[in-house]
């Protein structure tokens, strides 16, 4: 008889085990190795993987073992010490609390950080790949940190889903229904005890509700929305039920409870709980691009006009991009969208053809039939960045076209480098080599060099044999998934007894684990199947893999690469050296980062916009063997590992493909098993070690997601809080006063520029040598505009064969005097002269106001002789 609901009991704790419900609740344990000792004491099989899901395990406990730890002196002795641990976490004053200022002025109140997905523990499975680990990685680190953080995001009732394979290697999907009772949760309720809940009115679909879930990580209360209540109607119920789920319709639903939603559950939770406002609103990723609307309504409601509040929004929003891969952005169809906002949605404060106007392509090759749920997040945000330099430089070669006119290394997007949260990732065997606590505190952090220098500096036998250690724990773990899926694709217990003995826990170990698009090149492996295999079964020097991945469920040619590569790990040849494991997860991972001795990553450069298992890796001393893309291009020094050599100048995809698998082949062949083999008569492979010791000592005060916190908190959040202040003012009659005249300014800017005119440009051109100063006048008609209004630049540099300037410098021009009697303004100044060789020089104009935040940021520049379009400005 099938049950037509289910829920969770949740289990009740004889008193004097009373504080482990705290300590359950607030996923610090998924980082915290002490307190999930406590757990693990909770199975009476002490069995350590039983710490990992406090909520699920307490159900199996008998209430006999309770009683008996709760009559436990030395349990509760250790109960009670990890309570106060947590105590004093979530109380002291951390980094954030001590920098006073953050270098330069006083830090925002809070920060809200949006993102559709967040990797804080297995036992929450609320993520499906990079953007959600990096997400719950950034919770983690603001919290080591003290950054007041709240995360926003929504409460998937069937979560990712679980991955297994059919007889065929074909991959199969389940989405086991979840009750939020049975996770780390906690429903936010009002003072009366009722649930909290938001509503936002749809165009087509009425009223959408939806109750707010309370995750504790560390410090930083995370809110997730969850639809399931009684108030929707039943298809409405189901917009939070899977991660990147449905249609197009479902999608953008999902979005706009995330974004607008998620606004008032902020609200809602800091009137409730008296926590800060927040001052600056992360986005991470264009999913979340719809919390800018709603922003924009509330200042509406205080009596800002649409352009004032568009300015407000900007000011105070940072706009994170990870996909260098159109296809990877959220594009909806106008109309769709036209029809959420329209009907019974309809909203004086947010016009229809202004909302519509955000997401717009207007730019050379953009489709005026989509809405760019990317495009919208850079015009709602005064600061853009990518996460890693060169996926900073390929986003201002993506989006270059909303800023007409300006080279692309100029266009405001900048970069931070994506971390990996060290207490997460990084085993404790490997952290008691230096200054970190085994016990879960967060290890050397990034400013903490010594710490990781004496990492490196452990002996080269004592790091062998930690080496060691992970290796052959990453293989027990394997064994026993291998033999899991062997069972649910349909073979029984006698014939899997080879599994026993797949892998070897003193072979050389090469790890590929990650989602399977087909850029990410999965089977590039496979491109030789005889060469791989020759590599396999080596007789003095053999490898083997160990590898993991989902393909999106609608991605067909994502399940045939995982088929293709599960058919060639079937071969009795070969399945004891090659194993792909079903149902990647945060455990997996773990294991997987810890136990390889080398990373193998090889994206179709430049499309891996960073890529941090490499660095989770790292970070245990394994050693990355990858294409030069994402953070490998920027932290690869030649001593921390390979790189595969790029033919990312081949057109050809099969001739590309046939090049860096031979490339790959022959790193492996020639230099990464011959060095892990060759060991000295005390049979440390000595040379292997040192390039271990180089790589922790060299990449573990980088790689942290608390040095990129960092340089979110200093780089942006600071910035972006200082202009949403200066543009908000004070309260009272100068409320929104600076934001009102910048509205203003930028209006009548963009209405004046295409009068601007650059007459006329005269130089000293003659013989002159490197380094000298080159003087430049410059006569410019302003038309209506002030010489306050804008600025006039002198742009020099080498030129190539096409005369474009190449790695410009650009200075500003002077005035040079009065206007004339025709109106224009004289600018002079100086050009440095670089080394020899062709050179060229340009002047132009471009607006100017202390509250832009870049030259660029109104996308409006005029050139001598501008060609056609070469002034238009866009929406902002």
């Amino acid at each position: 008889m099938r049950a037509i609901r289910t829920f969770t009991i949740r289990a009740s704790l004889p008193e004097p085990l009373a504080p482990l419900h705290d300590l359950m609740l607030n996923l610090r344990w998924s980082w915290h190795a002490g307190t999930r000792e406590l757990f693990t004491a909770l199975d009476p099989a002490g069995r350590e993987q039983a710490g990992h899901d406090p909520i699920a395990l307490l159900g199996e406990v008998p209430p006999e073992h309770l009683a008996a730890l709760a009559a436990s002196g030395e349990y509760l002795d250790r109960l009670h010490r990890a309570a106060a641990d947590l105590g004093e976490y979530l109380s002291a004053a951390r980094w954030y609390q001590r920098a006073g200022g953050v270098a330069d002025g006083t830090p925002p109140a809070a920060i809200a950080y949006f993102s559709p997905e967040f990797g804080l523990a297995a036992a929450l499975p609320q993520y499906s790949g990079g953007l959600g680990i990096l997400a719950g990685d950034h919770l983690k680190a603001a919290s080591d940190l003290g950054v007041p953080l709240i995360g926003v995001g929504l409460l998937y009732r069937h979560g990712y889903f679980s991955q297994s394979l059919s007889p065929e290697a074909w991959q199969l999907e389940r989405y086991p229904a979840g009750d939020p009772n049975g996770l780390p949760l906690t429903l936010l309720r009002g003072t009366d005890g009722s649930p909290v809940t938001v509503e936002l009115m749809l165009g087509e679909g009425g009223p959408l509700a939806a109750q707010v879930w309370l995750a504790r990580v560390g410090r930083v209360p995370l809110l997730l929305l969850d639809s399931y209540v009684e108030q929707n109607d039943p298809g409405l119920r189901e917009v939070t039920d899977r991660l990147y789920g449905g249609g197009s319709e479902h999608r953008l639903r999902q979005e706009l409870l995330l974004g607008m939603g998620g606004v008032r559950a902020v609200r809602a939770y800091c009137a409730l709980t008296g926590h800060p406002q927040p001052e600056v609103f992360h986005t991470n990723e264009g999913h979340a691009g719809f919390l800018g609307l709603e922003r924009i309504r509330e200042y509406a409601a205080q009596g800002v006009s649409f352009s004032e509040a568009i300015e407000l929004c900007r000011a105070g929003t940072v706009f994170t991009t990870h996909t260098p891969v159109p296809a990877g952005i959220d594009r909806f169809a106008r109309d769709l969208v036209e029809r959420e906002f329209g009907g019974g949605a309809a909203d004086p404060a947010l016009p229809l053809d202004r909302v519509l106007a955000l997401g717009a392509e207007t730019y050379p090759g953009g489709d005026p039939a989509v809405f760019n749920m990317a495009v919208m997040g850079m015009r709602l945000a005064q600061r853009v960045n990518g996460v890693s330099e060169l996926h900073g430089q390929v986003s201002r070669e993506m989006f270059a076209g909303l800023w007409p006119g300006f080279d692309a290394r100029e266009v405001p997007i900048g970069s931070i480098t994506n971390g990996v949260h060290v207490a997460t990732w990084v085993a404790p065997e490997i952290l008691s080599c230096g200054k970190g606590d085994p016990g879960g505190q967060p290890g050397p952090g990034p400013d903490d060099g010594p710490a990781w220098d004496a990492i490196a500096e452990t002996g080269p036998a004592r790091l062998w044999e930690i080496r060691g250690m992970l290796r052959r724990r990453l293989v027990a773990e394997a064994r026993e998934r291998l033999r899991a899926s062997w069972r649910q694709r349909g073979l029984s217990g006698a014939e899997l007894g080879w599994t026993h003995h797949a892998l070897d826990e003193n072979m050389l170990t090469i790890g590929f684990a990650r989602r399977v698009p087909s850029y990410k090149r999965l089977t590039l492996m496979l491109h030789d199947p005889e060469r791989l295999t020759a590599l396999l079964l080596d007789p003095q020097r053999p490898v083997q893999l160990v590898i993991a991945g989902k393909a999106h469920p609608a991605d067909d040619p994502g399940k045939q690469l995982i088929q293709q590569m599960v058919r060639f790990a079937d071969d009795p040849r070969v399945r004891h050296r090659i194993v792909f494991l079903p149902d990647y997860d945060m455990e997996l991972a773990a294991a997987m980062v810890q136990g390889c001795d080398v990373w193998l990553n090889n994206p179709l450069r430049p499309l891996e916009a960073c890529g941090t298992s490499g660095m989770k890796s790292a970070l245990n001393g394994g050693l990355n063997l990858s294409v030069r893309d994402g953070w490998w291009d920027e932290w690869f020094d030649g001593e921390n590992g390979w790189a595969i050599p790029s033919a990312d100048d081949v057109a050809d995809s099969a001739r590309r493909d046939e090049l860096e698998s031979a490339a790959m082949y022959d790193l492996l062949e020639q230099v990464v098993a011959p060095l892990f083999y060759d060991t000295a008569d005390d049979g440390l492979p000595q040379r292997w070690l040192e390039m271990v010791a180089h790589t922790l000592a060299g990449l573990g005060p980088r790689a942290q997601a608390a040095r990129m916190v960092r340089e979110y908190v200093e780089t942006l959040y600071v910035p972006a809080a200082h202009s949403s202040r200066a543009l908000a003012g004070d309260h009272g009659e100068g409320a929104f006063a600076a934001a009102r005249e910048l509205a203003v300014w930028k209006q009548r800017v963009k209405l004046a520029w295409p009068m601007v005119r650059i007459e006329h440009i005269e130089a000293g051109d003659g013989d002159r040598g490197p380094g000298e100063w080159l003087p430049v006048r410059a006569s410019v008609a302003l038309g209506e505009l002030s010489p306050e209004d804008v600025t006039v630049e002198v742009i020099c540099g080498r030129v190539n064969d096409e005369e474009d300037i190449v790695e410009p410098a650009v200075s500003a021009l002077a005035p040079d005097g009065p206007a004339t009697a025709e109106g224009t303004f004289r600018y002079a100044g100086d050009a440095r002269l670089g080394r020899p060789g062709p050179f060229g020089y340009t002047v132009r104009v471009v607006p100017r106001h202390p509250l832009l935040d870049s030259t660029a940021e109104l996308g409006l520049v005029t050139y001598p002789d501008a060609p056609e379009g070469m002034t238009n400005g866009d929406l902002r």
